[in-house]
Formats: C-alpha cells, sequence, structure tokens
C-alpha cells in the first residue's frame, strides 16, 4: 500500500485527525507486521502526523545516522499532535536536546559491554545472566540505555553466535535465570522467539526464564493468541514491560496485558523516571493504579541513566525519593516499585528509599511513617533470652499457661 499524503495547515488540527481516521481505517491497522512495515522514519513520513516544531523538524532531520527515528502509527496516533509537551510526543520524536553533551554521559552508561563474556551473553549477576538477541524495537525510545547498538541495523544474533552462547550458559551452572532482551525479543517471529526459549528451557540449571519487553506498550498488535499460547508452553516464564506515562495504558494495551496474564505469564512493570513525562507524583501513582488494573505489578523505577544527549531526561535524584514517600502508605503496597539507580558502569542495580530510620542505637530503632509520625521500636538484648525462658514481658498468663 502506498503511504497517503496530506497537505496539513498549522492552523488546521482537524487535518491531523483525518489523515489518522483514515489510516486507522486500513483493514490491516491491527496487523503487527504491517504496523512495522509502516513505522515512521522520515520526515516527510512524520509530518502529516503532527504539527512539528522548528526544533522537532531540524532533529528528526539530524537524528539519522546518529540514534535513528522509528515510530509505528498506533504510536503515533497516541502523539497529541498540537502539543510539544505531550508525553507521547517527548519519547519518540527527536529534539536538538539531544544534539547536547554532558560530561557525565557514558557511551555505555551499565558497563554490558566489560561483562559480555559471549556473544549477546551479559554475566554480571553470579545466577543471572542478560541475553542480548537482537538490535531491533518496534519504537526508540529517545533516552535508550542501548542507543550505541539498538536500531543499528545488525539484526539478530547469527547462527554461530547464538551456538556460542547456548555453549556458555551449559557450561556454567550456577546460572538459573536467563533474561531476554535487545532490541525487543518480540520484534522476533513466534518461530525464532521459540527457539531461543524451548533451547534454554532445554538446559537442567536454567530455572527461571524472563523477557523484558516493551511491545505490549507500543505495539500491543503483537500479542497474538498464537504468541501467548506459545510462551504458555516454557513456564516458569515472567515479563518485564517498560510502562511510562498513564496514557500508555489504552484498551489494546489492557486486551494485550490480559492475554499474556491469562496465559499464566506474571507481567512486572519497568519505568524510567523522566523529567516533565512522569516526573511529578499524581502521574506516577496514576500510572500504577492504571498498571494494577491490567494485572501488572509495579516493580521499578529507574533513575535515568548516563546515556549520551539524555541529560534533558534526567531529573534529580530527590525527585525518585519524594516519588515513593508519596506512593509508600499512601496507595497499596502492591502498586509501590523500588527506585533504583543502575549504576554507572556496571555496579548493578542500587535501590533508594526514603529515610525512614530516624536514628539506632542498641536499645533499639526510632521511626517514621508514612505519615511523619515517630515511632519506637525495641531491640531485643541477649541478656533477655537465658537458658531458653521468654523475657518477663512474653510470658503467657497463667491461665493461658495451664491450658
Amino acid at each position: 500500500m502506498s503511504e497517503p499524503t496530506l497537505e496539513v495547515s498549522k492552523s488546521n488540527g482537524r487535518a491531523y485527525v483525518s489523515f489518522r481516521e483514515r489510516m486507522k481505517a486500513d483493514p490491516r491497522w491491527h496487523d503487527w507486521r504491517w504496523q512495522m512495515s509502516h513505522r515512521i522514519v522520515t520526515l516527510a513520513q512524520l509530518e502529516p502526523w503532527v504539527n512539528l516544531t522548528v526544533d522537532e523538524k531540524r532533529a528528526v532531520s539530524f537524528s539519522e545516522g546518529r540514534f535513528r527515528m522509528a515510530i509505528p502509527p498506533y504510536w503515533a496516533d497516541l502523539v497529541d499532535p498540537n502539543d510539544p509537551a505531550c508525553p507521547i510526543r517527548r519519547q519518540t520524536i527527536p529534539t536538538m536536546d539531544e544534539l547536547k553533551s554532558s560530561v557525565h554521559d557514558l557511551a555505555d552508561p551499565l558497563g554490558e559491554e566489560q561483562d559480555t563474556v559471549a556473544p549477546g551473553v551479559v554475566h554480571r549477576y553470579p545466577d543471572r545472566i542478560l541475553f542480548l538477541v537482537n538490535d531491533v524495537c518496534a519504537m526508540y525510545c529517545r533516552y535508550c540505555t542501548r542507543k550505541r547498538i539498538v536500531g543499528g541495523g545488525y539484526g539478530v544474533l547469527r547462527g554461530d553466535e547464538f551456538q556460542q552462547a547456548m555453549d556458555y550458559i551449559r557450561r556454567n551452572k550456577k546460572i538459573r535465570d536467563v533474561l531476554i532482551s535487545g532490541g525487543d525479543p518480540l520484534t522476533m517471529s513466534d518461530e525464532r522467539l521459540e527457539q531461543i526459549i524451548s533451547t534454554l528451557r532445554a538446559i537442567d540449571h536454567v530455572e527461571f526464564i524472563r523477557l523484558g519487553t516493551r511491545y505490549p506498550v507500543t505495539l500491543p498488535q503483537r500479542v497474538t493468541p498464537e504468541l501467548c499460547a506459545m510462551l504458555k508452553k516454557y513456564h516458569p516464564l515472567w515479563m518485564s514491560i517498560h510502562f511510562n506515562h498513564p496514557k500508555e495504558v489504552t484498551p489494546e494495551v489492557h486486551r494485550a496485558c490480559g492475554r499474556l496474564a491469562d496465559a499464566g505469564i506474571p507481567l512486572g512493570s519497568q519505568t524510567v523516571l523522566l523529567r516533565g513525562i512522569n516526573d511529578k507524583p499524581t502521574i506516577m501513582m496514576k500510572l500504577m493504579h492504571e498498571l494494577l488494573k491490567i494485572r501488572v505489578r509495579p516493580y521499578y523505577i529507574y533513575q535515568c541513566d548516563l546515556v549520551p544527549g539524555s541529560e534533558h531526561f534526567r531529573t534529580p535524584i530527590s525527585t525518585g525519593i519524594k516519588i515513593i514517600e508519596a506512593l509508600r502508605g499512601h496507595t497499596t503496597g502492591y502498586a509501590v516499585p523500588t527506585f533504583v539507580i543502575d549504576a554507572p558502569g556496571g555496579g548493578g542495580k542500587i535501590p533508594l528509599m526514603p529515610d525512614y530510620v530516624i536514628s539506632k542505637s542498641r536499645k533499639g530503632i526510632l521511626l517514621k511513617n508514612y505519615e511523619g509520625k515517630v515511632y519506637f521500636y525495641p531491640e531485643r538484648a541477649s541478656s533477655e533470652i537465658t537458658n531458653g525462658a521468654l523475657p518477663l514481658e512474653m510470658k503467657l498468663p497463667q491461665k493461658a499457661a495451664r491450658r
């Protein structure tokens, strides 16, 4: 199908709506392969969708050869065409801020290359590995941690590379947990993905397989009944899904996550803290509530990594701590994720919490709750436990003891 064209007037927002309506009327709109083949990758393809600013137009032109742009039509339809501050828009359309560098930027902010032990295999923690199987995503997030490799056009691991990776995993019997990521593993066909999962499942010491993906959010049409039926064969299998804003939780996403949950796949969310997108407690709480409603358990909030060209997205660390303070005690514990920094240079995930401990001593600990009220919890002294006797305050009443 040839791409629709449209002459748009900046003052006529209806023109953008009409264009979208015509695109969505195509019967192939719900086919994820059609969505992938019609991704928006050039300025000319983007202009009918969005009333672009001069800054955005320049940035899209400059993104070629740096960090490419790719936007599925489904995601483009969520973008507010007339609001440059739209949280969906800011995640996906380049701006000139990406060309600015910071002294803190790191090409490989998580030090993955130094821990790469076989093609695609990053082995940092003793019992688990990260397995990067491709470099392709449905959409390229502008703050992507793996800008150095994602969208580079290398595709999937070749047959010999895949074999080397599997040989390494087979030899290292301490590996019990494999996180399949990329790029995005759901870019691959069901058959290719099943080959990877089934090969891992055949290794006795691999107990736990996870998929890290953003497809259920950026292209939920990918979550087909056929995909879910295939994944269901390889339990225990978990999925970590990247959500950033309540606006991402659409009826299509609800349906996709429902299919995965019905297939018995536990779902967890991973969220990147982004300035001007989700750095307000009210927005983050709304997102966490929306996730629970579609059976996704909030798991991590990440401080934005030190990726080149991402400084405009990064918030003060205190922002994340204040968000956790606003969640803890004010909503169900299931809606409170862990705020972490993935330490620069490969130090791994380090959790950060509000300071609930006021002081500690040999007598006990002084604590502050979510309301700011102070409580004392006594430390049990070793002198209280002699000859197996209970401390006085723990002894049973006489009547209860005779029973």
